[in-house]
C-alpha cells in the first residue's frame, strides 16, 4: 500500500521536522527531489513558469556538479534550493560521519554554483529516512523539510492516471507536494504536474517556494 498522504503517527515521531506550512491562504508548496537532470528538469521549470508558480528543489550534489548549467536555470528562475545530500544516501544504511560528510559535500557544491543564494538552508533527507543523531547536527544549520503529500510520481506499479487522482485527492491549502524531476518519475512526473498546476490554479490556488 503506498501513503501518500502522511499521517500523524509519522509527523508525531519527528516533530521537529517541516510537513506542512500553516496558511490562512490557498497556497501549495510544491517540492521536487533528485535533480537537477537536463531536460527533465526544465521541463518542470518551463511547466511552472507558465503557471507563475514557484517551487523548492532538493538537489543532489552529484547532479549539481555534472548539470551545473540546469542548476543554473533553477536559480536564476528564483526558486527555493534545497540539499538533497551529495549521493542520495540513505540516512539509516550510513554511518554518521559519512553522512555528514556527504551533506557537507551538497552544500559546498550548492555555494560553489550559487554563492550569493540568500534563503532559508533547507535539507531533506533521501528516501525520508535519517538518524535522530544526524537529524540533530544537521538541524544546527538547516531546516529539515519532509512532506505532507507524497505522489508517488517515481513508482512503476502507479499509472500516471492513479498518481494525478491521489495528488489532487489529498493536496489542500499548507501542503508540501513531493515530485522527482529524475528519469525513474518523468513519465508520472511529466502527465501530473501541469495537470495539477492548472486543477489548483482554476480553484485559485498559487504555488510557492518554502522560505
Amino acid at each position: 500500500m503506498f501513503i501518500h498522504k502522511t499521517n500523524f503517527l509519522m509527523r508525531a515521531l519527528y516533530p521537529n521536522f517541516t510537513w506542512r506550512i500553516p496558511t490562512t491562504e490557498k497556497t501549495i508548496f510544491l517540492t521536487f527531489d533528485d535533480g537537477p537532470i537536463p531536460d527533465i528538469t526544465e521541463f518542470v521549470l518551463e511547466t511552472l513558469a507558465q503557471y507563475q508558480a514557484q517551487a523548492s528543489f532538493f538537489c543532489i550534489g552529484d547532479n549539481i556538479t555534472k548539470h551545473s548549467t540546469v542548476f543554473q536555470q533553477i536559480y536564476d528562475a528564483g526558486h527555493a534550493i534545497g540539499n538533497h545530500t551529495f549521493n542520495h544516501l540513505r540516512g539509516w544504511d550510513t554511518p554518521d560521519e559519512r553522512y555528514y560528510q556527504n551533506f557537507e559535500a551538497c552544500e559546498k557544491a550548492i555555494r560553489h554554483h550559487a554563492s550569493d543564494l540568500a534563503q532559508p538552508k533547507l535539507f531533506r533527507p533521501p528516501h525520508g529516512r535519517i538518524k535522530r543523531s544526524q537529524a540533530a547536527q544537521i538541524q544546527q544549520s538547516h531546516e529539515i523539510v519532509m512532506w505532507d503529500v507524497l505522489t508517488g510520481d517515481y513508482s512503476a506499479a502507479l499509472s500516471p492516471e492513479t498518481v494525478l487522482q491521489k495528488t489532487l485527492q489529498h493536496t489542500e491549502s499548507g501542503s508540501i507536494v513531493v515530485f522527482h524531476d529524475s528519469l525513474k518519475a518523468a513519465k508520472n512526473m511529466c502527465y501530473t504536474l501541469p495537470r495539477m498546476l492548472e486543477h489548483f490554479k482554476e480553484k485559485g490556488y498559487s504555488f510557492q517556494k518554502i522560505a
